[in-house]
């Protein structure tokens, strides 16, 4: 009985068009570690007696992840398509049809056991298969013989893979474009219009027990392949720069090595390639492919992927090892690919026709609809640096490499055998071979890679300055220390350090991953900038800052005062103005009131309009700051006193009126021409108290015997308790207030409701 577990369903295309449907078996309750097992190849000849058309109807199988088709001959193409479904274990429902990518890098030289192959690909546990093959219309030729569906399982084989405790991501495809969405209601359905119908229920095989042989069956059952395979043959390309003995020696390159995992960390079983590494003399390029396939993998299956191709390379295609020199996932974990020492020039089997003199690393997944991380660039440019670096070559640069065969690339450039052509030190895959690979939006983010591997470092800039520092216009205040923080797209693992410079010297120093770093300067002017130092001993440096270091603090040059103002008066609250005046001798930042409230003003902000409590000495503290944190503080206390009309000196008639609408609870009133009150008192502001209405008329206001103004009461609405007028001096001192009845014709009438001054 099968395990059951959830399904995550997700989607990403594969790279001959078709589409994948995934889904991520979740653990069930009783699901622990899991037992090793060993990498095992199945081998499935295909049926027909047409040339036209050859296929294997839905047959059971052992579980595999991985599959392609093959042929005899290695040298011969198959004019036509090959499309596969699967059955899934996780779920047991057929997948739709997807077609396999045909055109592969042709070999050079393939011996007699090198098997014509599609390009692998990976689909998740399954244990059913079916495929069928048709020649294109139009072509004379036939069908290649021996066309078998080669299944991959990569099994169970590190130490790491036992203790995972989940299954694998199953995955379904989806239909090629033209090709039936029928998946589950019709498994038999054909792939295309212009196919025949695909085996009915009828035709269905079981696959027998697999056994293990030691070569590639082409019978028509099941057989498994899990010891060596015949005599690895001839790698896709021969260079007469390749040796086999003696091993050249590492060179030392002019940047670090970036942690590769080695091959037995994927599990590479070295029984099945035993053939001795060929050398080149040098790497001048490093050619980037990707391998197709889901891209929506997770990172610890990378080593399943792995061992999966380079089964498929040496067991099914009959290579001497996997073609590439290394391999690198989305996670940006880089892998040893070829075997030789990933320190020396390994002769590969990658690039069709520039094997020599080259190295390639490929991405794990499909990267003509999608991106690569971050982290696979990364890795590709530390790779490329490197082993570039070791022959002393810029991965920036282009360098001329000669052809090893007659043929076209991707942009249909023409390439004769023999002759000498000009590429970048990294390039793609579609540059010196007709093909897609790898993709075209990796393709578009090599100038990317290639400016990272070679550097300066790119994007750098300051993005602020902190540790106490503020700024002012264009230039930075400090009493001293400073925190400059910074950004470059330039990822961290390419950066060997970074520095604070301080009029041009270094200050301080932090790692290449670092995004800060501190520094205290001497008092005065300065300039700061940050430089970067590439892996590769190039420097990048932003524009300088001004920085300067100060710890005057500001000043007062108007201490806070409190003067009243215009406005309703209570017994709770008189309207004042609160004024100051601060300067500072690089640059003000603010001032703030910090009692009897908060608020906080600019620094040419010189007056804020209040309210006082009366009858009680309040403290007024206001703090002025400049741009380094330098700041001062004032705390003068005032009092606003109340004066009712009841304390002042009378003159003439006067009429005593109640009402709780006055100050008070009582006013005069008057309106006999020259009738007078006369308020004596010490302070430095002062206010008339009076009561408006339309028939108020107007009086005379005079300060220490001198007329001053000639205020009208008149108001279209009645209003009480109103400042009316004021006047404020420069300090405190004895002054005497007297208001007189002008008599206004017609609105005579004043009413006073007293005198308010501070004190």
């Amino acid at each position: 009985m099968k395990r059951r577990a959830w399904l995550t369903l997700g989607a990403v295309v594969l790279g001959g068009g078709g589409v994948v449907t995934y889904a991520v078996a979740s653990p069930s309750a009783d699901q622990g570690t899991r037992p090793k097992r060993p990498v095992k190849v199945y081998d499935l000849a295909l049926k027909g007696t047409s040339g036209d058309r050859q296929e294997l109807p839905r047959t059971d199988t052992e579980e595999f992840s991985l599959l392609g088709v093959t042929w005899t001959g290695g040298a011969k193409r198959l004019a036509g398509t090959a499309q596969v479904r699967t059955r899934s274990v996780a779920t047991g429902e057929w997948s739709a049809w997807h077609d396999l990518e045909l055109d592969v890098d042709p070999l050079d030289d393939p011996g007699p056991k090198v098997r014509g192959a599609s390009e692998p690909a990976w689909v998740g546990p399954s244990d059913g298969v079916q495929v069928q093959v048709v020649r294109k219309n139009g072509t004379t030729s036939a069908l290649p013989k021996g066309l078998q569906v080669n299944l991959v399982d990569p099994g169970v084989v590190t130490d790491a893979e036992t203790k995972t405790g989940t299954e694998s991501a199953a995955f379904v495809m989806e239909p090629t474009p033209g090709a039936t969405d029928s998946v589950s209601a019709d498994p038999s359905a054909s792939p295309s219009d212009t196919v025949s119908a695909a085996p009915t229920d009828s035709q269905t095989a079981t696959s027998p027990t697999a056994t293990a042989t030691d070569t590639a069956s082409t019978a028509p059952t099941a057989t498994s392949t899990t010891s060596s395979p015949a005599s690895p043959t001839t790698s896709p390309t021969t260079s007469p720069s390749a040796t086999t003995s003696p091993a050249p020696t590492a060179p030392p390159s002019t940047v670090p090595q970036p942690p590769i995992r080695s091959r037995a960390e994927w599990g590479a079983d070295e029984s099945i390639s035993p053939d001795a590494p060929e050398y080149n003399k040098d790497v001048k390029v490093m050619f980037v492919h990707h391998t197709d396939g889901t891209n929506d993998y997770t990172c610890d299956q990378s080593p399943s992927i792995i061992r999966s191709i380079y089964a498929y390379h040496v067991q099914v295609s009959g290579w001497k090892d996997i073609g590439y020199n290394f391999l690198v996932d989305k996670c940006g974990t880089l892998y040893e690919g070829r075997k030789g020492g990933v320190g020396l020039p390994v002769f590969g089997a990658h690039t069709y026709g520039w094997n020599r003199e080259s190295a390639a690393v490929a991405v794990i997944g499909d990267y003509t609809q999608t991106t690569a991380t971050n982290a696979a660039l990364t890795s590709i440019a530390r790779l490329a640096a490197w082993k570039l670096g070791q022959y002393g070559a810029d991965p920036a640069g282009t360098t001329q490499l000669t052809a090893g065969a007659t043929q076209t690339n991707y942009f249909a450039k023409s390439f004769t055998s023999g002759s000498l052509y000009t590429f970048n030190r990294i390039s793609g895959h579609r540059d010196g071979y007709n093909t897609q690979c790898p993709g075209g939006l990796l393709y578009d983010q090599l100038p990317t890679v290639r400016a990272w591997a070679a550097g300066p470092v790119q994007g750098l800039k300051v993005t602020s300055v902190a540790g106490g520092a503020s700024l002012s216009g264009s230039t930075y205040y400090t009493k001293g220390a400073v925190t400059v923080n910074w950004t470059a797209t330039t990822p961290g693992s390419l950066i060997s350090k970074f520095e604070l410079l301080v009029d041009g010297k270094v200050a301080a120093t932090a790692a290449g991953t670092a995004t800060s770093a501190s520094a205290t300067l001497a008092l005065g002017s300065h300039t700061v900038a940050v430089r970067a130092v590439h892996q590769s001993g190039r420097t990048s440096t932003t524009a300088s800052l001004s920085v300067v270091a100060e710890t005057t603090a500001p000043t007062f040059t108007i201490a806070p005062k409190l003067s009243l103002r215009t406005g309703t008066v209570s017994t709770s609250a008189v309207p004042v103005t609160l004024g100051w005046k601060a300067t500072d001798d690089k640059a003000l930042r603010s001032v703030q009131l910090l009692s009897p409230t908060a608020a906080t003003f600019g620094p040419t902000v010189t007056s804020s309009s209040r309210t006082a409590k009366p009858g009680t000495a309040t403290t007024w503290s206001m703090r002025a700051y400049d741009y380094a944190g330098n700041y001062l503080t004032s705390s003068p206390s005032y009092t606003p006193v109340i004066l009712q009309e009841t304390s002042a000196t009378k003159s003439g008639s006067w009429t005593a009126r109640s009402s709780t609408s006055y100050l008070g609870g009582t006013s005069y009133s008057s309106g006999a021409t020259g009738a007078s009150l006369t308020w004596t008192f010490t302070g430095r502001s002062a206010a008339w108290v009076v009561s408006r209405a339309t028939t108020s008329g107007q009086a005379y206001v005079y300060v220490d015997g001198t007329k001053v103004a000639t205020v009208d009461l008149k108001s279209a609405t009645t209003l009480y308790r109103q400042a009316i007028w004021t006047r404020t001096w420069a300090g405190s001192a004895k002054h005497t207030v007297k208001i007189v009845v002008v008599g206004t014709s017609g609105r005579p009438t004043v009413t006073t409701d007293g005198l308010v001054y501070i004190k």
